[in-house]
């Protein structure tokens, strides 16, 4: 197949890519490369997928998916047979300080990456979700179809957004949809704004680190290969109309269009506090807390129920927190060079 993966050089994106191109597929990867974290982490991403023996089935497109004439270009150009979009103004907090950013990449991006899809037959969108948009809810773990009216960021909303437009578009245009709720995901090359990234940093440099809600989180902690995992299962699992649908009760994950959304986590929520004691044993460096409260936009807890992927692709998280943070610490040392 011809892939576009959108968001190529971000975390989830270029794992997504090298994953792909090792199954034998063709990979446009599209990403802007924008400062909000550090570029050189994410030209770093883009060459070690250069670098790959079947480097030569990649080609990378650097713009951003709300450059409309651009985004139909592409699609026009290359006829994608299926569309894998990660790309995203991602961040809850950063949310609260620059929303403009949400609606111009994860709005405005949206629909021209769906309009791309809806004239140029492809043949399955897969997209990026997030478990923020639980938002309000309480009741754990978390099921798909649980009602997510209300989210508590504007990254949440947007991601809601997302799954709305998505059923319009399979509804109008039989345009086959995917979502995915993915929740706390870490490993090698990951983000430097989340949890995992920026301990390990000021742990490192024997700085404070910050835990919010008195570190009283639970995440579902969820290895970057067993989310690639997923998302590869799911787009060869061609969203279908859900027959059983019924209007007067109607299920928000399925519909009778060809639109699905499932989580897709570990399925084990980590007590934050544990989590800090697993990588100091990786670090073998104790941490200096200061302890702080929940933060605007902030849930407590997150917990991924996993029953419909699974049930549906096959789909099954393997990799321990243990084994993973030793992974990502690994990674984290070779890369900054740090003995």
């Amino acid at each position: 197949m011809k892939v576009l993966v959108t968001g190529a050089a971000g975390f989830i994106g270029s794992a997504t890519c090298k994953i792909l191109l090792k199954n034998g597929h063709s990979v446009v990867g599209l990403d802007n490369l924008n400062s909000y974290y550090e570029v050189s982490l994410k030209e770093s991403r883009i060459k070690d997928i250069q670098s790959m023996d079947q480097a030569s089935a990649f080609t990378f497109v650097e713009a951003g998916i709300e450059e409309r004439e651009l985004v139909q270009k592409l699609f026009d150009t290359e006829k994608f047979d299926k569309v894998i979009h990660l790309a995203a103004q991602a961040g809850v907090r950063y949310s609260l300080e620059n929303p403009h950013a949400y609606v111009d990449s994860n709005l405005v991006g949206f629909v021209n990456v769906l309009e791309g899809c809806r004239h140029n037959n492809v043949k399955h969108l897969v997209y990026a979700s997030s478990s923020s948009v639980y938002g309000a809810n309480e009741t754990m773990p978390f099921v798909e179809s649980d009602n997510v009216d209300h989210p508590v960021s504007l990254y949440a909303a947007s991601k809601k957004a997302n799954e709305l437009m998505a059923h319009t578009y399979s509804h109008l245009y039989s345009l086959p949809t995917t979502g995915l709720r993915f929740f706390t995901v870490y490993g090698p090359w990951g983000r430097p704004d989340m949890a995992l990234f920026k301990f390990t940093k000021a742990i490192l440099e024997g700085e404070e680190i910050q835990v919010y809600n008195y570190g009283d989180h639970y995440r579902d902690f969820t290895y970057i290969d067993d989310i690639v995992d997923g998302i590869i299962k799911a787009l060869n699992d061609v969203a279908k109309p859900d027959t059983d649908w019924n209007g007067k009760n109607p299920n928000p994950s399925t519909s009778k269009a060809p639109y699905r959304v499932y989580n897709i986590g570990a399925h084990d929520p980590v007590h934050l506090l544990s989590f800090i004691e697993t990588l100091e044993d990786a670090l073998g460096v104790k941490a200096k807390k200061q302890l702080l409260p929940i933060q605007p936009g902030d849930v407590p807890a997150t917990y991924a129920n996993v029953d419909a992927l699974g049930n549906s692709t096959g789909y099954q998280p393997k990799t321990s927190v243990k084994e993973g943070v030793q992974n990502f610490v690994a990674w984290y040392k070779d890369y900054y060079q740090i003995t």
